[in-house]
């Protein structure tokens, strides 16, 4: 009996660490969006920085942010989807880790762009609201239409198209945070050209490339 007994227990304790054994473990929770690493090496990427009139700029490189704007920067990279539409990457360029790596965060979009706002309201200007293109664009087609290459958050985006817009002339906006084919397609013409985009907007008139919003520099590009 005794014997019987002790098989008994054996047999409950090898079925019992058999169900531990093979208790499928719980799926960890998904991580949060992978953050960016950002380096003085950082290739590929677009930094976005706020001057002291609320104005933006865009930069390839981390050397090119003016230092005094390096504190909060806006990381873009145009071959991965954003975040989502109101969160963005953020980082502090002033001093890399002993790592070599920049700190980075995922942040709310209005925190970076209330800087903006609070500047340029302490210059009596605004941000408007993204407008869509110009309906004269799709009613002319894609090819006699000027190209602007912008982002919601730039006010002379907004000046070009609505300079356009008044004139009537047909254009195509392509949002370089929204369109993941817009940065790459903006690059290209600015290699071709032989320029550096600073900043945005990049405005292709019939091929000639024009960096930033200038209505003398516009109407001259659209005369020729």
């Amino acid at each position: 009996m005794r014997f019987g007994k002790f098989i008994a227990l054996v047999a409950f304790v090898v079925v019992a660490l058999f169900a531990v054994g093979c208790h499928r473990k719980a799926a960890p929770a998904a991580s949060e969006e992978a953050l960016p690493i950002i380096t003085d090496a950082s290739a590929g990427l677009l930094f976005t920085w706020i001057d002291e009139r609320g104005e933006f700029h865009v930069e390839e490189s981390i050397a090119s942010v003016p230092s005094a704007s390096r504190d909060l920067v806006r990381v873009l990279d145009p071959s991965r989807d954003p975040p989502s539409r109101d969160r963005i990457f953020l980082a502090d360029v002033r001093a890399a880790g002993p790592d070599g790596h920049y700190p980075v965060r995922l942040a709310a979009r209005d925190e970076f762009e209330s800087v903006a706002v609070q500047r340029r309201g302490e210059h009596g200007t605004v941000l408007k609201p993204q407008q869509a293109a110009s309906a004269a664009a799709s009613a002319h087609g894609t090819g006699s239409a000027v190209v602007i290459y912008g982002a919601s958050w730039c006010g002379p985006c907004h000046q070009a198209q609505a300079y356009l817009r008044e004139r009537g002339i047909p254009f195509i906006y392509k949002d370089v945070e929204t369109d993941p084919n817009a940065p790459r397609e903006m690059q290209s013409k600015l290699a071709v050209a032989g320029m550096h985009a600073g900043s945005i907007p990049v405005i292709d008139v019939h091929g000639k490339i024009l960096v930033g919003f200038d209505a003398r520099a516009l109407d001259r590009a659209l005369a020729n």
